[in-house]
């Protein structure tokens, strides 16, 4: 008997190990999925120009995985102290669950790869190819650099990267093309600017270490594209600033401006910096210079037709990487 129970024992044993060495060096599964790639924010209003991203992203792609990453490490931190906040929780109930467990591009990807996922598309919802974009670039560029022993091993098939609403440099994709469907995508923008007889102004985000002359170009593109409006756009951080957009709308007699953020999400810069009732806010400086303001709070994303870039550039990276869905 007690043989027997050894004998039993042992086989037990070496089934576990067959089984635990089948599951770690066996043949790997090739499911696909895509990674939406958002900067973030903590405004639930905002929220809405993330899920119609994903929404339209899902309605083209409907046997394809997609997941939601945010880039910013503080917007995940606080959307993580939420799980805890039981005063959050109530109010919201599980209508933002998906966003309390939000992770970062890396671990979203290893997620997957986890998960059999070895062919991802990881398509950024940013505007321009700015430090965001180089920055998510370099994570699926360090990815792709890891090589096994045995080709076989490897842990994606194809890990490969999207371009941002306005393109990116390179030959294959003009990035003049990709700025002027990106123009028409946003003619509703100026049909409400005609409506209250007054000029556009763009509030972009810009950024500190890459050109941002993309919006000076882009706001080029916006004029021919509508040449019955007064359009002008600036940013947070570069060029043209504030104070330089302010300057040309005193400069061409304007009186009346529809303000409206040229960023994704309408989080805490268009609450803010734009809409904010601080005296530096972009709506302040406006009306100080006589200016009667009409703020916007609607981010790009909820504009389905700028959602849909996205499905196109994800249909794009899938074409030329040789990624059938």
């Amino acid at each position: 008997m007690i043989k027997k129970a050894g004998l039993i024992f042992l086989a037990t044993v070496i089934g576990l190990a067959t089984v635990t060495t089948g599951f770690a060096m066996g043949k790997q599964e090739n499911k696909k999925a895509i990674v939406l790639a958002n900067f973030g924010t903590t405004y639930l209003s905002a929220l809405k120009a993330i899920t119609t991203i994903q929404g339209e992203v899902k309605k083209d792609f409907p046997n394809v995985t997609v997941r939601v990453a945010f880039t910013s490490n503080i917007i995940r931190k606080i959307w993580h102290k939420r799980r805890h906040d039981t005063a959050f929780l109530k109010a919201h109930k599980n209508d933002m669950a998906e966003f309390l467990y939000i992770k970062g591009p890396l671990a979203t990807i290893a997620d997957l790869q986890d998960e059999g996922y070895r062919t991802i598309i990881v398509q950024p919802t940013h505007v321009y190819s700015g430090e965001e974009f180089a920055d998510l670039s370099a994570y699926v560029h360090g990815l792709n650099t890891i090589h096994t022993i045995k080709a076989k091993y490897m842990p994606f098939s194809k890990l490969v990267i999207g371009r941002p609403a306005l393109g990116t440099h390179g030959p294959v994709h003009d990035y003049h093309k990709d700025m002027e469907i990106a123009a028409k995508t946003l003619k509703a923008d100026v049909a409400l600017a005609k409506e209250h007889n007054a000029a556009l102004v763009y509030m972009g985000h810009g950024n500190e270490f890459f050109s941002t002359g993309i919006y000076a170009e882009f706001q080029q593109v916006m004029r021919r594209t509508y040449p019955g409006v007064k359009i002008f756009i600036g940013t947070v951080e570069g060029f043209p600033s504030l104070d330089d957009v302010v300057t040309l709308v005193k400069h061409t007699k304007i009186s009346k401006i529809v303000l409206k953020p040229l960023m994704v999400v309408a989080g805490d810069h268009a609450n803010n910096d734009m809409a904010g009732d601080d005296s530096d806010s972009w709506k302040n400086t406006f009306k100080k210079a006589g200016i009667h303001v009409t703020p916007i709070l609607h981010g790009l994303g909820e504009n389905r037709a700028w959602a849909r870039l996205y499905v196109q550039h994800i249909r794009d990276a899938a074409k030329d990487n040789g990624i059938e869905f």
